[in-house]
């Protein structure tokens, strides 16, 4: 089992909060730090001292680590045109020495796209410019160097693109396509994604979720067509604890008012967290992102590597786009 950690830094946490709490994923063996991409705490509190850029962060991070993967769970297609974000990733790629993943999805949270002056269209829209920021971005990595990228589509249009720079990973970073969505979200992993991610969600909603997404490749030729299967993952909110108060404690959080939809969280021992990340394996799960809340909590990780990690014969390979 590949086993990340989640961080959402716009519930309140600086950079260099979140560089040491990078710094502690890595040292503590897990595979991977990946984060939100948040302009607005999602709940009534102000999020002191307020967000933080995620493409701005990682490569920051980049530079600050050696071994651990970086990557968004996941960017809002509302926040940025795709050609420009295709170079950001790239870059961050270059960066990181070939570590990062791209977590992409159509964007949902509309009040942080008021305040901040974003355009929030209907759904049905966000989904179109999400499939086409998704063609754009794939098209722009894969193309030959010394050839040029063009796209004409209802939302964007790129003409002789030279898709410069090259990331590292070839043909591209791995992409994050998540989400609980019956029709569209499956759609589009099946197309474009390396990884399927099921957000929060009970094991019997996840395996539902894992069963339209493998339905979808098969309708897109994916099996036949050479490419690697989809990863399927889970990302899982944790609070954990050596005593029931303490896990109770890592908790509280949990039931703040917030604008997400309601979360199956894995709260108690980490005897716990290790059944449920084995129920999720049962279904088809190859990683788990686990989902830490308290960015200054470093005692809440550490108890996580030292006493759930070494029972899940944790892989720390990375993975490869395509």
């Amino acid at each position: 089992m590949r086993v990340s950690v989640f961080t959402e830094p716009h519930r309140g946490a600086t950079y260099d909060d979140q560089l040491r709490f990078a710094r502690a994923v890595e040292a503590g063996g897990f595979e991977g730090f990946l984060r939100a991409d948040h302009y607005q705490f999602l709940g009534t509190e102000p999020g002191l001292p307020g967000p933080t850029d995620a493409w701005l962060t990682l490569a920051a991070l980049a530079r600050e680590t050696t071994r651990i993967r970086l990557g968004t769970l996941v960017t809002s297609a509302t926040f940025r045109l795709p050609g420009p974000l295709a170079v950001m990733v790239a870059q961050v790629d270059q960066m990181s020495g070939g570590r990062v993943e791209l977590g992409i999805g159509a964007g949902w949270y509309e009040r942080e796209h008021t305040s901040y002056g974003i355009p929030f269209p209907a759904v049905g829209e966000r989904f179109d410019r999400l499939a086409e920021q998704l063609e754009v971005i794939t098209g722009l990595w894969r193309t030959p160097v010394g050839e040029t990228y063009s796209f004409t589509g209802e939302h964007y249009r790129l003409v002789d693109a030279p898709a410069l720079p090259k990331p590292v990973q070839r043909p591209g970073p791995p992409v994050i396509v998540g989400g609980s969505g019956p029709r569209r979200t499956p759609e589009l992993a099946a197309r474009y994604a390396d990884e399927f991610n099921v957000p929060f969600k009970s094991v019997a909603e996840t395996a539902a979720a894992y069963e339209r997404v493998v339905e979808a490749c098969d309708r897109h030729g994916r099996p036949a067509s050479g490419r690697a299967p989809l990863v399927l993952s889970a990302a899982i909110a944790v609070a954990i604890g050596r005593t029931d108060a303490e896990a109770r404690l890592r908790a509280a959080p949990l039931h703040a008012k917030s604008a997400l939809p309601p979360e199956e969280a894995v709260v108690g021992s980490p005897a716990r967290l290790v059944d449920r990340i084995g129920e999720f394996a049962a279904v088809g799960a190859t990683r788990v992102h686990l989902r830490l809340t308290d960015l200054a909590d470093l005692d809440h990780l550490e108890l996580v590597a030292a006493e759930v990690l070494p029972h899940l014969g944790h892989a720390d390979a990375p993975a490869t786009g395509g």
